[in-house]
């Protein structure tokens, strides 16, 4: 049985530290919504414990059926009520949807049945987690090699100077998409694509 790295068969997975225009296609996600800082919120910790135990219980399911895969990695949609607030880094303030993206083999049938698996661990489930298909389509995103606090210049080129001069607007929520575990590499080589979808 071939597994499957979505990272390396999926183009919008790969990103170089030149900001690139692409399309992203419509995928599903295992999601939870959240706000507050990341590095201390409990509903954010919590939130990653169920989404990463979601995911390996459907790789599980998956590989039973005979379609084994990678687990991807973990991605991230932030964004503040105050745009300032997400600038400034004003992490108590921002809001975020962390997800995990779920093959299409995947059924609503087997996240329901990968719920209660984990549940039976974890107790309650987060509110908002839920298997979603999410569109974001046209975009632009860089690969940044750093630690995440220093991720403003990379994003002020991003959205100060090459949007506006390829005549381009916001679409969505910044995305990141973590290829490192930070829990074992250095801040300074931590590898994160920065996504923005855009339009005209």
């Amino acid at each position: 049985m071939d597994k499957i790295d979505f990272r390396r068969t999926l183009g919008h997975y790969k990103a170089t530290r030149t900001i690139e225009a692409i399309l992203v296609p419509e995928m599903a996600f295992v999601m939870v919504d959240g706000a507050g800082n990341p590095n201390s919120a409990p509903a954010y910790q919590s939130a990653i414990e169920w989404l990463y135990s979601i995911s390996y219980a459907l790789k599980f399911a998956a590989k039973a059926l005979g379609h084994d895969y990678v687990v991807p990695p973990l991605e991230g949609l932030w964004w503040a009520d105050n745009p300032a607030d997400f600038t400034a880094r004003r992490k108590d303030n921002w809001r975020w949807t962390m997800m995990i993206m779920a093959p299409d083999i995947l059924t609503q049938a087997m996240f329901a049945e990968a719920v209660a698996k984990v549940g039976a661990k974890l107790g309650k489930r987060p509110d908002t987690l839920r298997l979603e298909r999410y569109a974001e389509g046209r975009s632009l995103q860089v690969l940044h090699v750093g630690s995440y606090d220093d991720e403003g210049p990379v994003l002020a080129q991003l959205h100060d100077v090459e949007m506006p001069a390829r005549g381009l607007t916001f679409n969505g929520h910044h995305h990141e998409i973590y290829l490192s575990d930070a829990r074992r590499t250095a801040p300074d080589k931590l590898r994160t694509i920065l996504r923005q979808p855009v339009r005209p």
